[in-house]
């Protein structure tokens, strides 16, 4: 008796359709080449690697459509929809994609919104900060960056170096301690109370023996720090390093970032500090006007 083959799809039950999706998602060895050719197993967990890929291209698909279905979705990804209902479900546990319960149709959540909003800060920060680090290296012959929380550390976003930068250490991408430079300090005492608190209460590394790791001594410090309008560390994260930051505001005034200008501690004098306090403070106060503060 012949037997009509099923087309893919029809008439499947979903846990086989998984079954066959997860034997497609490179589980399979490669025909034609011999085994030692092969990719080997435990180097490439190709499946991994596929899924978010296809998280990805759901999140471009609801962008593309505003919303859309899973038969859709499924569609254009060329899967089974029990691999796009998989794939929608871990999408909408992060926040990524919601979906109209009154539809069934997804579109992208809030959590895109929060993810797009970090990404636009620094790109903003650092397409408005540059002509300002530059102009600052200039007049004051020193490093000059720009840092953004992340997590518990500064992370430099931009940098400029002036014509008396003997150095050439480069900042740029740098994840720095928060509690034992100029930048990570104007971040920290920013934060909100119990974020605050949180960081300092902490078990911190004491990098040189300046470092300030007490948590008494730090509270007072940043207690300086908002009072006074900027941060100094002399050789709290390197031996011969001495920073000066301020802090740049977002239109709302929140705290989104640090300006910082550091030099070698035999060029930045007690006097010198001071003055490079008021450059970049001035400088900081700037670039938050180009942010939208004080409009």
């Amino acid at each position: 008796m012949t037997r009509t083959r099923k087309q893919p799809g029809q008439n499947e039950e979903p846990h086989q359709g998984a079954a066959q999706e997860e034997r497609r998602e490179g589980r399979e060895e490669e025909p034609g080449k011999p085994r030692e050719a092969r990719e080997p197993q435990a180097k490439a967990p190709a499946g991994s690697v596929q899924s978010v890929d296809r998280a990805v291209s759901v999140l471009e698909i609801l962008a593309r459509h505003g919303e859309a279905g899973v038969t859709e979705i499924a569609d254009e990804l060329g899967v089974h929809k029990s691999t796009a209902f998989r794939l929608l479900g871990v999408l909408e546990n992060r926040g990524l994609v919601g979906q109209a319960k009154d539809r069934g149709k997804y579109f992208l959540g809030a959590g895109v919104l929060r993810l797009a909003g970090a990404a636009a800060v620094r790109m903003d920060i650092s397409q408005e900060g540059g002509p300002v680090c530059r102009e600052l290296a200039d007049e004051l012959g020193e490093t000059v960056n720009i840092a953004v929380l992340d997590d518990d550390a500064a992370v430099n976003i931009m940098q400029a170096r002036g014509p008396a930068s003997v150095t050439a250490q480069n900042w740029l991408g740098r994840r720095t301690p928060l509690h034992a430079t100029s930048s990570g300090k104007v971040l920290l005492a920013h934060l909100p109370t119990t974020l605050r608190e949180g960081q300092i209460a902490r078990t911190l590394p004491r990098i040189t023996e300046h470092t300030v790791t007490g948590t008494v001594a730090l509270r007072r410090d940043l207690e300086a720090v908002v009072q006074q309008g900027f941060a100094i560390a002399v050789e709290e994260l390197e031996v011969g390093l001495a920073a000066v930051a301020a802090p740049v505001r977002a239109h709302d005034g929140k705290v989104i970032g640090a300006l910082s200008a550091s030099g070698p501690v035999y060029r930045l004098t007690e006097d010198r500090l001071t003055e490079l306090a008021k450059r970049t403070v001035a400088a900081a106060v700037e670039l938050s006007r180009r942010m939208g503060y004080g409009f």
